[in-house]
Formats: structure tokens, sequence, C-alpha cells
């Protein structure tokens, strides 16, 4: 298998290519050119998608479409988000203690894209689109929705890493939102 590596602009194709270089040599890679292959070299891991939402001091509906969620534990019941720490989710998930975790159907693009466009410039959403699962408001309709209380967080990096028990859960019928190459797909076999 061929393998592309970004090398100072420049572009190789061979795997051969790909090797570490040789005594004395020096690698041209900067920060920057790193960070962009490593959000390219990403974007190339299909994923799910998900809602992450929690409630603001005013009691309304907070959310953001995140990728970065998984299973820890299935017993007790856990599960992890990545959350960034200049979002203003992060704040609210740290001082309520709770989120909501959505995992949406393909018919759901548009919830996906609303909660990705940043709050101070997105619209007004159909509360038709929450209903709520032991007090936490979760994406109605989803494939799978779960409260979660969170029980640890860990600074990793920019972001924080935070672990939450599942305290309820429900379980939908649908076919998975995919998130591949910056784009919202479904899944097919």
């Amino acid at each position: 298998m061929a393998v592309g590596v970004y090398n100072s602009g420049a572009r190789a194709n061979t795997a051969a290519q790909h090797q570490s270089p040789g005594p004395g040599a020096t690698n041209l890679q900067t920060t920057d050119s790193i960070n962009e292959m490593y959000r390219d070299a990403w974007s190339r891991f299909a994923t799910g998608v998900t809602v992450i939402t929690t409630l603001e001091p005013g009691g309304n509906v907070h959310g953001m479409t995140a990728s970065s969620v998984a299973s820890v534990s299935l017993d007790p019941p856990l599960v992890l988000v990545v959350i960034g720490e200049n979002r203003e989710s992060h704040a609210l998930v740290e001082s309520t203690g709770r989120f909501g975790l959505s995992i949406l159907d393909d018919g759901q693009t548009d919830i996906a894209k609303h909660f990705a466009t940043p709050p101070e410039v997105r619209c007004e959403i159909d509360p038709q689109h929450f209903t709520a699962l032991s007090d936490t408001p979760v994406i109605a309709n989803a494939m799978a929705i779960m409260d979660c209380r969170v029980i640890a967080a860990h600074q990793a990096g920019d972001h924080t890493v935070f672990i939450g028990e599942v305290e309820s859960i429900a379980i939908g019928a649908g076919k998975p939102l995919v998130w591949f190459q910056r784009q919202f797909g479904g899944f097919s076999r």
C-alpha cells in the first residue's frame, strides 16, 4: 500500500519514502504541517455522530456536535466525551456535572450541522427536536440517548476528557449518521 507523506509541502507517494530520515538528515516537517496532516489523517477515520447536551444556567438547552466519544466500561456503564476547553459546552458540563449523549441517525444531519455551528451565530432550533431523559436534555428520535453523570475529568492538551456514568439510556431505531472526510453521510453495506 502506498502511503502519502507531507514533508515541508512536498508529498511523497511511496511507503519507502515514509521511512525515517537517515543519520544526519533533518526532518523538514514543521509544527504547522504536522497539525495540518494530523487533522487530515483523522478526517479519514469514519465515525458516528453524536450531540452532547446540557443545560444553561437559565434552563435553555445547550449542545455541541461531537465525534470524540467512546464507550469506556460495561460495568459500570461509562462513556467518555472529549470537549475543547474553549467551547461553551466545556464550562457547562464542568459546572452541571451532567451531559446527555445522543447518537444521531442519518435523517438528523440538520441537527448535527446546527450544533456544529458556533452558538453565537446559530439560529434557534425547534424545541420538538429535544426530549428529556431523567431531566437531562437529549435529541428526540436519535438512535440512542444517554443521561450521564460526570465522575472524572482529565485535561489532555487543549481538551478535557469527561468520563460519564450512564444513569439512564434509551435505544431507538434508524441508520447511523456518519462523519467522514469532513462530510456527513450514511452507512451502506
